[in-house]
């Protein structure tokens, strides 16, 4: 239970009732997800913070997933806006990543539920790979599309587990350390790996060549 907060009444002549209700204690429920992390996540501390009874967090949400569940719905942030055309596959690449490391970096409690068994098969697993899988495709094959219609690539040529990669290994990264990678980690990965992943599989005729290549062996 977070040492400031005393769980105390609201002041006389401001109870609240319905949707403002809900909203202050989802509220508290994210606020509480943020200070001590899902594992250690309870009823008390929620209520201590919202100035409320467990009862009443009890009554609405009877399992710690459906109350964790509601207060990531409540405050989860919105899908961040399509990234930067910055003119250039790299910098565009380096761009997305930004934007996701800082996506990532607001929503640490979803982190830490993602890596909790006991929530797997879970409406809450659900709601978070639902999440993820709206933050990661779409995002990538915007900037890979920008990419093939400056003819820096041909997108048709690179597999999908390639054009996930910058993703994939800033999320896992993110997952395993609750920490956001540092500029030049991400510089490097995109530089040392990304880059030449996609310049071998994007580039025009690499199949024919490739193949051109085996039949002389």
């Amino acid at each position: 239970m977070p040492k400031d907060v005393k769980g105390e009444a609201p002041p006389p002549g401001r109870r609240r009732r319905g949707a403002a209700l809900e909203a202050a204690l989802l509220d508290a429920a994210w606020e509480e997800l943020v200070a001590v992390g899902y594992h250690d996540l309870t009823y008390e501390g929620v209520a201590a913070r919202a100035h409320t009874s467990r009862t009443v967090l009890y009554r609405r949400w009877p399992e710690r997933r459906d109350l964790a569940l509601a207060a990531l719905r409540h405050r989860t942030p919105p899908l961040p806006p399509p990234p930067p055309d910055t003119g250039a596959l790299r910098t565009d690449v380096l761009a997305l990543l930004d934007q996701i490391t800082t996506r990532l970096s607001a929503i640490t409690p979803v982190l830490e539920v993602l890596t909790d068994s006991r929530t797997r098969g879970t409406d809450l697993a659900d709601f978070l790979a639902e999440r993820s899988r709206e933050d990661d495709g779409g995002a990538m094959a915007e900037v890979l599309g920008r990419a093939a219609r400056r003819g820096e690539l041909d997108p048709s040529r690179i597999p999908a587990r390639v054009a996930a990669l910058p993703i994939t290994l800033v999320a896992s990264g993110m997952l395993i350390t609750h920490r956001a990678p540092s500029e030049a980690d991400v510089t490097a990965m995109v530089d040392e790996v990304f880059l030449p992943l996609i310049a071998h599989y994007g580039r025009a005729g690499s199949r024919t060549a490739d193949s051109a290549a085996d039949r002389e062996e």
